[in-house]
C-alpha cells in the first residue's frame, strides 16, 4: 500500500506543481492496522503494531465482537418490554462498549512539495481522536458527520508517517440503537494548490423555473491575480451542454469567497429529475490561472426539479402530486454493521423500490454522501436528518450539544445541497417533551437558531423535526406542541389521526407521517387523506440491530423483511398499496399473536410464514395479501370459497383473513381475481426433505477492493424446491480474489455471530457477503452442509 501511493502521487504530482496543480483524491482505504480495545502509547509514532491485523476500510470493529447476554437480574419474559430495556446493551444491540485503534503507514511523494495537503473523514463512529506521527491534529464528536484537517506543515514527503486514530463507541446510553465503532466510511488524502483552491464542499448548484441553475462556489485566492473560472456542465448523457466562466477580482478584505462562477445558465429542453427518471446533470468547475493552468478543479452532479411542500396538497415534484411511500431506518446493514458498503446501500434500495418505495428518512443521523448519491440515481426521495436529541447524550456524550451544531450543520447541509433527491431536512426526533432542551422551551430557540444557519447555506428545502406525541406531554392531548407550532413541516411519528384537526385549527400546515408502525401497516396509510399529506415512512421496516424488545433478540424484528433482505408475507402487503399498478396475492400463515408496545404503540406484528410443511389436521388461520378485488383460495384443487376485498374498511383493506382452514399435505393457491379475471396468483405447497444447497449470487462485482458480492445459499428438495424447515449449519469456503466480510439469516433471535465461514440455515436460507480484493480474477465460493449436497459457484471480479 505504501509503495502503491507513493508511485501515484509522484506520476501525478510529479510533473506539474507549479503549473496546472490540479486536485489529487488518493483513497487510504486500505491496509490499515487495526487493535481492538484502548492501548496505552497507541498514538505514538515509535509504537510497535507489528502484531496488530490488518484491516480495509469501511470498517465496524464492534460487529465482530461477541454478543453480551443481560445478567441473570435483567432478564425477563420476553413480552415485558419495560423490563428488558434495562438491560444497559439492549439498545445497542448486546454488543459491548469499548475503543478501537487504527494505524496506517504513509510515504508521500517528494513532489507534493508546495501543495496544500488534508486527511478527509467521512465519519468515525461514535467520537474519535486523529493523531499524526504522535501528535493529535483533529478528531470528531459526532461520528456521523465528516470532517478534514489540514496537514500542509506536519506530513513529512518523501518518509514514512504514521496517522493513529481511536474509535470509541462512547457508553450505552450515548445512543438507543447499534452505532458500531470505528472507521466506518472512507478516508482520503487530498493535494490541491496551496494559494488557489476551493473549499470543502465548495460548489453550490440552485436551479430555477426547471430551466435555469446556478453554480457558485466558495474558494480561496492568496495569489495578487484575479480569479479566472472555467465551467462545463454536462447533460445526463454526457453531452457538453453549456461552457462558459467569469473573471472575479482580487477581494482587497477576504481571501476566501463565495462568488458565483458564471452567468446563470439556461438549460434547453431540460431533462427533469423525478423518481421514475432520475436524470443527473454533472457540472465541473475550474480555477484558472492567468496563464491558463488549472489551479484547481471540482465536480458535482445535482437534478433539474422543483419541489413544493403546500398545506392541504403534500409534495408537489415538478408541480405533479407525489406521495411519499417510504421507511425509517437507522444506518446500520445487518451483517455489515455500520460498515458503509455502497454495495449493501444500493441492494437494499433497489430491494425497496420492487416494494413500492420511493423515499427514506435517515433515522436519526446522516447516512454516508454514497447512500445519498444513490438515492439521486434511483429516485429515492430523502428526507435527510441530523440528530436525535439535542442533548450531550444522544450526540456522542463527549462535548456540549451546544458545541456541535454550528460545526455539522455547514458540513451536513453543503454536503447533500446538490442532491436532487434530498426534498426536506430534519433536525432531531422526539424530543419536544424533554424541558431539558437547549434554552429550556421546548426547543423552539434551538430550532430557529438552527434553521437559520441551514437557509445560510440552502434556503430551497423546508426544516422539520418529527415529534412524538405530537403535543408536549402523555398527559396533555389539546394542542400541538410548541416546536410543532413553528417548524415548516409538521412531522407526527404514529399520531397521523391529529392531520385532519390540526389541519382545520392551523390551515397552514403540512403533514408529514415521520414513523409508522408496521403493525398498523395499511390501516395508518388508508386513514390518511392521501391528497393532502406528504405522506408516511415505516419505521423498520428492514429488521436492524439494537432496540431489542427482549433478549435473545438482538434487535428490532418487527420489519417486513429481515435481517438478510428476505421479505416477509407482510412485504407484499405493503407492496399491495404502495405499488397498486402492479396485481399482489399472497399466502400469510399466522403463527402467533404479536401484541408488544414501544412508546406508546403497538409495535408487534402477528408472527407469519409462508410455507404449507404443517401437521395433519392442524387448524390454521390465513391471510391473503392482496389488491385485486376478490381471491379464491384452493387446496388440493378444492375451493375453499372467494372473498371479497373490503376495500371501503382501512383496518381490513387489502387482506382478507381465513380462519380454521385445516392443513392437507399438498399445495395451498390463492388466485386473484378483478372484474372476474385472474390477475395473480400465490401457491405454496407441502416439500420433501431438504437434499442439497443451491448458491443465488446477486450482481457482477469490481476488482476495487470494497464492492460485494451477496451470495444467497438455499435448501431445495429433489424437485427444486425451497424448504423452509431445514436449519441446517452451513460452512463456506472461499478462493481467489474475494474474503467472507459476513454471514447473516433471518434469525435475529441466533447467538451466531454475523463473521465468520459459517451461519445456520434460517427458513431455508441463508447468505455470505464476500468483499472483492482490488485484483480482478476468479472466485470460488463453496457452500457444505450436513446430510446435504454441498455447491459450488464460481464467479470473477473486473476491472470494469
Amino acid at each position: 500500500m505504501k509503495s502503491r501511493l507513493f508511485l501515484f502521487l509522484l506520476a501525478i504530482a510529479g510533473t506539474s506543481v507549479t503549473m496546472g496543480q490540479q486536485r489529487i483524491i488518493e483513497c487510504l482505504d486500505f491496509g490499515w492496522r487495526f487493535h481492538s480495545g484502548d492501548v496505552t502509547n497507541a498514538e505514538k509514532e515509535s509504537f510497535s503494531d507489528a502484531g496488530w491485523r490488518t484491516v480495509d476500510v469501511p470498517h465496524d470493529f464492534q460487529i465482530e465482537q461477541p454478543w453480551v447476554a443481560p445478567a441473570a437480574d435483567e432478564k425477563a419474559d420476553n413480552t415485558d418490554v419495560a423490563a428488558n430495556i434495562k438491560s444497559r446493551l439492549s439498545s445497542r444491540g448486546f454488543k459491548e462498549m469499548g475503543k478501537g485503534w487504527y494505524r496506517l503507514h504513509l510515504t508521500p511523494a517528494d513532489s507534493l512539495k508546495g501543495r496544500r495537503l488534508l486527511l478527509q473523514f467521512d465519519g468515525i463512529m461514535f467520537t474519535g481522536d486523529v493523531y499524526l506521527n504522535g501528535e493529535r491534529i483533529g478528531g470528531t464528536d459526532y461520528g456521523y458527520v465528516g470532517f478534514e484537517i489540514d496537514v500542509t506543515d506536519k506530513l513529512r514527503l518523501g518518509r514514512e508517517n504514521v496517522i493513529a486514530v481511536m474509535a470509541d463507541t462512547r457508553e450505552p446510553g450515548n445512543s438507543r440503537w447499534y452505532t458500531g465503532g470505528g472507521l466506518f466510511r472512507s478516508v482520503r488524502l487530498v493535494a490541491t494548490g496551496k494559494d488557489f483552491f476551493f473549499g470543502r464542499h465548495a460548489l453550490s448548484v440552485t436551479t430555477r423555473d426547471n430551466k435555469y441553475i446556478k453554480v457558485k462556489a466558495e474558494f480561496t485566492n492568496r495569489t495578487r491575480q484575479a480569479a479566472r473560472t472555467h465551467v462545463k456542465v454536462f447533460s445526463p448523457e454526457g453531452q457538453l451542454v453549456y461552457e462558459g466562466g467569469k473573471t472575479i477580482n482580487r477581494h482587497r478584505m477576504a481571501r476566501t469567497v463565495e462568488k458565483d462562477l458564471c452567468d446563470e445558465v439556461k438549460i434547453e429542453n431540460a431533462q427533469l429529475w423525478d423518481t421514475e427518471h432520475p436524470y443527473l446533470y454533472k457540472v465541473v468547475a475550474q480555477l484558472l490561472y492567468e496563464d491558463g493552468s488549472v489551479a484547481d478543479e471540482v465536480e458535482t452532479t445535482f437534478g433539474i426539479r422543483t419541489v413544493e411542500i403546500v398545506p392541504n396538497q403534500g409534495l408537489l415534484l415538478n408541480g405533479k402530486k407525489v406521495l411519499l411511500k417510504g421507511y425509517a431506518n437507522h444506518h446500520t446493514l445487518g451483517a455489515l454493521g455500520a460498515a458503509a458498503y455502497p454495495r449493501a446501500i444500493e441492494k437494499r434500495i433497489l430491494l425497496m423500490k420492487q416494494y413500492g418505495i420511493n423515499h427514506i428518512r435517515t433515522s436519526h443521523n446522516p447516512y454516508s454522501r454514497e447512500f445519498i448519491e444513490l438515492c439521486d440515481k434511483y429516485g429515492i426521495l430523502v428526507v435527510d436528518e441530523l440528530y436525535d436529541k439535542w442533548t450531550r447524550q444522544h450526540t456522542g456524550g463527549r462535548v456540549p450539544f451546544e458545541q456541535l451544531w454550528q460545526q455539522d450543520i455547514p458540513e451536513w447541509v453543503k454536503r447533500d445541497r446538490n442532491s436532487p433527491s434530498v426534498v426536506l431536512w430534519s433536525l432531531g426526533n422526539e424530543l419536544q417533551q424533554d424541558p431539558n432542551q437547549p434554552f429550556n422551551d421546548f426547543g423552539v430557540t434551538m430550532y430557529r437558531l438552527m434553521r437559520t444557519l441551514i437557509n445560510r447555506y440552502d434556503s430551497t428545502r423546508m426544516v422539520t423535526v418529527a415529534m412524538h406525541p405530537r403535543y408536549r406531554n402523555w398527559e396533555t392531548d389539546s394542542l400541538p406542541a410548541d416546536l410543532a407550532m413553528i417548524t415548516d413541516v409538521q412531522s407526527y411519528n404514529y399520531r397521523y389521526m391529529y392531520f385532519p384537526g390540526d389541519g382545520q385549527r392551523f390551515p397552514w400546515m403540512k403533514f408529514y407521517q415521520s414513523e409508522a408502525s408496521v403493525a398498523a401497516m395499511g390501516q395508518n396509510y388508508f386513514e390518511m387523506e392521501l391528497d393532502k399529506v406528504i405522506g408516511m415512512a415505516y419505521w423498520g421496516a428492514i429488521d436492524y440491530l439494537g432496540e431489542s424488545q427482549g433478549w435473545p433478540a438482538k434487535g428490532w424484528n418487527q420489519g417486513v423483511f429481515t435481517l438478510d433482505l428476505e421479505p416477509k408475507p407482510k412485504a407484499y402487503y405493503m407492496k399491495s398499496f404502495f405499488k397498486p399498478e402492479e396485481p399482489v396475492v399472497h399466502i400469510a400463515v399466522i403463527e402467533k399473536k404479536g401484541d408488544q408496545m414501544w412508546n406508546g404503540v403497538q409495535t408487534g406484528n402477528d408472527g407469519m410464514s409462508d410455507h404449507w410443511n404443517r401437521i395433519a389436521g392442524q387448524k390454521l388461520s390465513l391471510i391473503t395479501y392482496t389488491n385485486a378485488d376478490e381471491v379464491e383460495l384452493l387446496l388440493n384443487g378444492k375451493s375453499l370459497g372467494k372473498k371479497q376485498n373490503d376495500v371501503k374498511n382501512a383496518k381490513m383493506r387489502n387482506q382478507i383473513r381465513w380462519n380454521d382452514v385445516e392443513y392437507k399435505p399438498g399445495k395451498l393457491v390463492a388466485i386473484a381475481r378483478t372484474n372476474g379475471k385472474e390477475v395473480a396468483r400465490h401457491q405454496i405447497e407441502t416439500t420433501g426433505e431438504a437434499v442439497k444447497l443451491l448458491a443465488i449470487p446477486d450482481v457482477s462485482w469490481k476488482a476495487d477492493g470494497q464492492d460485494l458480492q451477496h451470495v444467497r445459499i438455499v435448501a431445495v428438495d429433489k424437485k427444486g424446491r425451497v424448504v423452509q424447515t431445514t436449519n441446517e449449519e452451513v460452512t463456506f469456503q472461499v478462493e481467489g480474489n474475494a474474503r467472507i466480510v459476513g454471514v447473516v439469516n433471518g434469525d435475529i433471535n441466533s447467538n451466531e455471530l454475523t463473521v465468520g465461514n459459517h451461519r445456520s440455515l434460517y427458513n431455508g436460507t441463508c447468505t455470505v457477503i464476500l468483499r472483492s480484493t482490488r485484483e480482478a480474477g476468479p472466485v470460488t465460493l463453496t457452500a457444505t452442509a450436513p446430510g446435504l449436497k454441498p455447491v459450488t459457484v464460481k464467479m470473477s471480479t473486473s476491472d470494469r
